[in-house]
């Protein structure tokens, strides 16, 4: 079996996309549908790499789950991928960076992801 994925979205769809995609590939996907579940998974299945959503119960979710793995010894080790439409649902006139305070994650993805980036940086960024 290849490298676990965790996938965090409360969008099915997606979370189906993006488990074909990936498990193609050889990866291993689970997922969760919001941020307290995303975090129990991944303590308990300790994945290689963490796909996250921002918008899920809350509107900013996503930032507190990824604050939140950061903070915990089980999963700080854990590379976190924001896959987000937060910035096209709210107007917002600016993205998002990865930041070590307020956004600890590798890299920021705008939705709709082409595939081919998400695998890249899927493979750029994984546990080893």
């Amino acid at each position: 079996m290849g490298n676990k994925v965790l996938v965090i979205d409360d969008d099915v769809e997606i979370i189906d996309a993006v488990t074909t995609l990936l498990d193609a590939k050889g990866y291993q996907v689970i997922s969760a549908e919001n941020g307290k579940e995303g975090c129990a998974k991944a303590n308990a299945e300790s994945p290689d790499i963490i796909l996250l959503d921002v918008m899920m119960t809350k509107k900013t979710e996503g930032f507190d789950t990824a604050r939140a793995l950061r903070d915990s010894a089980s999963t700080k080790d854990i590379p976190v991928i924001m896959v987000t439409g937060i910035r096209k649902e709210m107007s917002l006139p600016f993205g998002f960076s990865p930041d070590d305070n307020f956004l600890p994650v590798k890299a920021v993805l705008e939705k709709p992801v082409k595939p081919e980036v998400l695998l890249k940086l899927v493979e750029e960024h994984i546990r080893k």
